[in-house]
Order: structure tokens, then sequence, then C-alpha cells
């Protein structure tokens, strides 16, 4: 059983057309600056919070009861940032890309636009960072296994080891579901295979300025690190608009590092589904396509530049195009 969790089902969050897509629903990570770098205080329940509790449960060796309340950003910590929660449709290509691939698409920039190229995020494990904003989670299975026991709080084989509220893991004494996991393995990869079937999100109208923002799009640049095609390790073609690939983002950097990931670096957002989307960025700041680009900083500045050098009408078409999409 959960002691601190955000909420109790995926759908709670991922429900935006339908579900498996994503919401206008913000979670908080935090950290701590130090020495240039970043603690991510792990001993204070770093670096997600869990914002719900089950509320008081006595200690079963007849010690104090233990309440369990939702967490706060602690007070040493130095930077939080909001992270908004992403549709899931499409996940089973991304899976299904070779790590051949990402590094490829990450040797083409490199050669081809350099001060614009992203790399591959390598994870502690030697796994390929695909998923989350940061790039922080390496396979939908891992995605399903993480977001059990970090969003719902749920332990199973591969996350056997609940969160300590606050960091105070004295509190996992009143526990009440002391069995060894809560999740025997079944209903995470249930989700991953869910997570693994759900199909790409459709394109909205196209009518002619799409196609014209498409060329626009093409031209000023936004390919670069918005790429249109991506291929799995089978040679089935998909169109994410996203290279999956990690970019320094200059003040749009969030400052905190996760995974391979620095504080200024995220993960290229895909834009397939965007549609459907009514805030746009990390944090969800953005109320339209327009704002998210003026946004862009560090190796999205260029872009931004080009795009602000457009004429009115290559700029709507240009728009027009990216909400189509």
């Amino acid at each position: 059983m959960p002691d601190i969790f955000n909420d109790v089902s995926c759908q709670a969050c991922h429900n935006v057309p339908a579900t498996g897509g994503g919401s206008t629903r913000l979670e908080t990570r935090f950290a701590k600056g130090k020495n240039g770098g970043s603690d991510p205080l792990q001993n204070e329940g770093g670096t997600l919070i869990q914002e719900k509790g089950i509320g008081t449960f006595p200690d079963p060796n007849g010690g104090a009861t233990c309440t369990y309340t939702g967490e706060t950003v602690p007070k040493d910590a130095t930077v939080s940032s909001k992270r908004r929660t992403t549709p899931l449709f499409g996940l089973g290509l991304v899976d299904a890309m070779s790590n051949a691939r990402m590094n490829q698409v990450a040797s083409y920039q490199a050669q081809n636009f350099p001060s614009e190229n992203g790399r591959v995020a390598i994870l502690s494990t030697g796994q390929v960072g695909k998923f989350g904003w940061k790039n922080q989670v390496p396979t939908l299975l891992f995605f399903a296994g993480d977001a059990y026991l970090n969003e719902m709080g749920i332990t199973s084989p591969a996350f056997p080891t609940e969160n300590c509220p606050q960091g105070d893991c004295s509190l996992l004494r009143c526990n009440p579901g002391p069995t060894p996991v809560n999740d025997d393995g079944t209903g995470v990869q249930r989700f991953a295979d869910f997570m693994t079937m759900l199909a790409p999100p459709p394109r909205g109208p196209t009518p002619p300025t799409v196609t014209r923002g498409q060329e626009v799009f093409l031209t000023i640049g936004c390919n670069h690190c918005h790429t249109p095609r991506q291929v799995t390790a089978s040679g089935q073609v998909f169109h994410p608009y996203s290279d999956f690939l990690l970019h320094k983002m200059g003040n749009l950097g969030d400052g905190i590092p996760l995974g391979g990931a620095d504080g200024q670096e995220f993960r290229t957002a895909p834009l397939w589904g965007l549609n459907k989307i009514t805030s746009f960025l990390h944090d969800g700041r953005a109320g339209s396509v327009a704002d998210a680009i003026q946004a862009h900083s560090g190796q999205g500045g260029q872009a931004k530049g080009k795009f602000n050098g457009l004429s009115a009408a290559d700029k709507q078409a240009l728009l027009d195009f990216v909400n189509s999409l």
C-alpha cells in the first residue's frame, strides 16, 4: 500500500483528449545548487514531490503512530520547477528505436549544424534514455515501474523500495502494506503493454496554409531538432517531429539535473499530437505555440531568431502547420 503518492491511477494525469493522453496537470521537481552542480536532496525526498499522503497509521510494533502527509519543497532547495504531464500516444514506436538510430541522428546534427546538435542521453546504467522531459527513462517497461512507484506509490520487483516521506525513512515502519512488493510485476507489465500499443496521435486539418507552413518550418531549421521522420529498428517509419536527443536550452533550462541530463538540458519535445495540447513547454508556461517559440533559448535560439524575421503571413503559416500536428 502506498504511503505518499500523486494520484491513484495513471488516467488521473493521462486523460486528454483520451486515456493515455496528457493533461495540464503539473508535478514539482526540486534540487539544491552545489559547487556549480546540483544536490538532488535525496535525504529530503528529492527530486519529485509526492503531493498526497494516506494519513495516520499505528506502528505495528507498538511505537508512535506515523502520519503520512503530502510532501513540500524543502527549505534548503534552491531550484524548483513544474513538469507538465505529456501524452503517451505512439511511444511504443519510440521504444522500438535502436541505439544506433539515436547515435546516427546525433552524428548527422554534429556534422551539419554543430551549433544546434543534440546528444544521446547515457544513463548511469549504461542504457540510452528516451523518455521523460530529461530523457531520464530508458524503456517503457522502466517508465511503467517508475510511474507505479513515484506517482502512485506502488512497489514492484524492479522498484521494491517505498519512498521515504520527505526523506524520513523511519516512517516506513508504519506502512500498512508490509508485503515485499505491492505489485508482483503483472500490473507494471500490462501498463507497459498498453503504452506500447497506443497508436500515434492523428493529424488535425491540413488546409493550404499548412502546406506552406511546413515549407517554412524546414526553411528556418525547426526540423534540426524537431526531426519529422524517425524509424524503428525493424524499419517502421513514423513522424514524431523530435530527435529524442538532449539539447542545451539556455534560459529555458530548469537548473535540475536528472538522469544523464544537466540543468540546462531537455529532450526535444515531440510535436505530434500538438493539436490537442493547450499549454506548452515543460512547465506549461506557454499558452500558445507562438509563446513557446519565443521562450526558446540556447540551442533553440537560432530557430527563434529566424521565426522572428519572417513575414506575418509566413509566421502564421508556420503556426498553422505546427498546430495541425
